[in-house]
């Protein structure tokens, strides 16, 4: 299968991720959130997770509050936020 194909097989989906200006890179970080919420659901403190969460992944912590700040974010479905 060709990338053409592919992104036509996606096109609807991919330009509703592009016009809510959700990074497709940002897939990857999925299993690190879910980490986050149970580990603050079991009574964990956000910097305990952060701290924990960027050692675990190799990245730095303010990369880890970023990513969180990404994924809590209202998303706003072809629209751009001002």
């Amino acid at each position: 299968m060709k990338v053409v194909e592919i992104l036509r097989l996606g096109r609807i989906f991919l330009e509703v991720l592009h016009d809510s200006c959700i990074n497709i890179e940002d897939v990857r970080f999925l299993p690190l959130y879910d980490e986050y919420i149970g580990i603050i659901r079991k009574g964990g403190k956000v910097t305990y997770a952060v701290a924990l969460l960027s050692e675990k992944y190799g990245i730095s912590e303010r990369k880890v509050y970023y990513i969180l700040k990404r994924f809590g974010a209202d998303c706003k479905i072809g629209a751009v936020e001002e």
